[in-house]
């Protein structure tokens, strides 16, 4: 946990093996879903062709920090499953929220793993969502969520200060 970072130089000359990248999406299976429900779902842009297609899709400084990674995944969620009922009504006021929040687990999944095998990731949410669904072939039962990008950095990135705990954590 304490490696990973938000990188955003890329080594463009090393590229992550097809299998490890397996292994880093596989993890996201692994990560706990409302009444596993699994609804997160990931779409590898791998190929040089599929990678251009989604970069164009990133606001302008995404889509020059995901320079030389060799992986963009777009992370999304089938609506209406987690937090809901049978029925299709919503279990709290959360309803959607609730895939959201479990993608979000898949996806620290993702960073963590690929953390641990020593590859680098980036996380962005500014994106044309719509244009991310036309590229990646996402249905509409799907609700489009995050970019996450990964290689392998150039530099060390530095990491900003974090809030002390007394300030984000209260035991009562």
């Amino acid at each position: 946990m304490e490696r990973r970072a938000s990188v955003r130089r890329f080594d463009a000359s090393r590229k992550i093996p097809h299998g490890t990248l397996m292994e880093i999406l596989g993890a996201a299976s692994l990560a706990p879903s409302w009444k596993n429900s699994q609804t997160a779902r990931y779409y590898a842009a791998e190929s040089a062709e599929a990678f251009e297609r989604v970069r164009q899709c990133l606001g302008p400084r995404n889509a020059q920090n995901v320079e030389g990674a060799s992986v963009l995944i777009v992370t999304a969620f089938e609506k209406n499953v987690a937090g809901f009922d049978k029925e299709g009504r919503p279990d709290n006021e959360l309803g959607n929220g609730w895939g959201i929040y479990d993608s979000g687990i898949g996806n620290s999944f993702v960073l963590l793993k690929a953390a641990e095998l020593g590859a680098d990731s980036l996380v962005m949410g500014i994106r044309d969502a719509e244009a991310l669904r036309a590229a990646a072939g996402i249905p509409e039962s799907q609700e489009v969520l995050a970019v996450i990008a990964l290689g392998y950095r150039i530099t060390d990135p530095s990491r900003p200060p974090r809030k002390p705990l007394e300030e984000i954590i209260r035991i009562f």
